[in-house]
């Protein structure tokens, strides 16, 4: 496959957009990430789909409460697979479901620290190997969910930190294009999410695991 290439305090949003206010549901206050790793699916506990209807604060806002969204999903299916299913592929393709967990995290770290930011990472493509989603023998699920999570956190981070409106840094991530706005790169987060976890949807069915949205 081609490489494509905690909340745990919420300042407040800087720029037009008025303040970051955090999502907040019945009886939650930990991350939801951390929940759903703590807790699974038989908990009950759930991160709610972003109704249109449902106020937010900001657009900044709508965008992080989808992401919120899809990274619990991306979770919860894969915490409700069958033993065995992890590693393994149902598809021609060949990706197995631990590696897309791995995929996501880089690509928001990609396109918000390497690209928006500008930073000078190591190795942002660490989730490829060969031209393909790689994760290696060691790295657990327990460990990516983490890393997610704290990546997360990040995102919640930078989101707080500027307007929407406001350009990335030019670098390496942009190969020699513009720098896209934060919110560009946000929109495209979001439908690289539904994309991704709409996939893992219909591995999870085939595997046996959790289905529905």
């Amino acid at each position: 496959m081609p490489p494509v290439v905690s909340r745990a305090g919420h300042p407040e949003q800087k720029g037009s957009h008025g303040p970051m206010v955090p999502y907040a549901w019945p009886g939650r206050a930990v991350n939801p990430l951390a929940a759903a790793v703590a807790i699974g699916q038989a908990g009950g506990v759930s991160v709610p789909f972003p109704e249109p209807t449902e106020p937010a604060a900001s657009r900044a806002e709508v965008f992080l409460r989808y992401l919120d969204f899809f990274r619990f999903r991306l979770v919860s299916k894969l915490e409700g697979l069958p033993p065995g299913e992890l590693r393994a592929s149902r598809l021609p393709s060949g990706w197995a479901p631990i590696e897309l967990i791995k995929h996501l995290r880089y690509v928001e770290l990609r396109w918000l620290e390497w690209g928006f930011e500008g930073r000078d990472l190591p190795d942002p493509c660490a989730d490829v190997k060969g031209g393909r989603w790689y994760v290696g023998a060691g790295e657990t699920l327990d460990g990516l969910v983490a890393a997610l999570e704290a990546q997360a956190a990040r995102t919640r981070q930078i989101v707080a930190a500027h307007d929407l409106a406001d350009t990335g840094r030019p670098g390496a991530r942009w190969d020699g294009a513009d720098p896209a706005t934060l919110e560009r790169v946000l929109f495209h987060l979001v439908q690289e999410y539904a994309r991704h976890v709409g996939q893992l949807d219909i591995v999870a069915e085939l595997a046996g695991g959790p289905v529905g949205e």
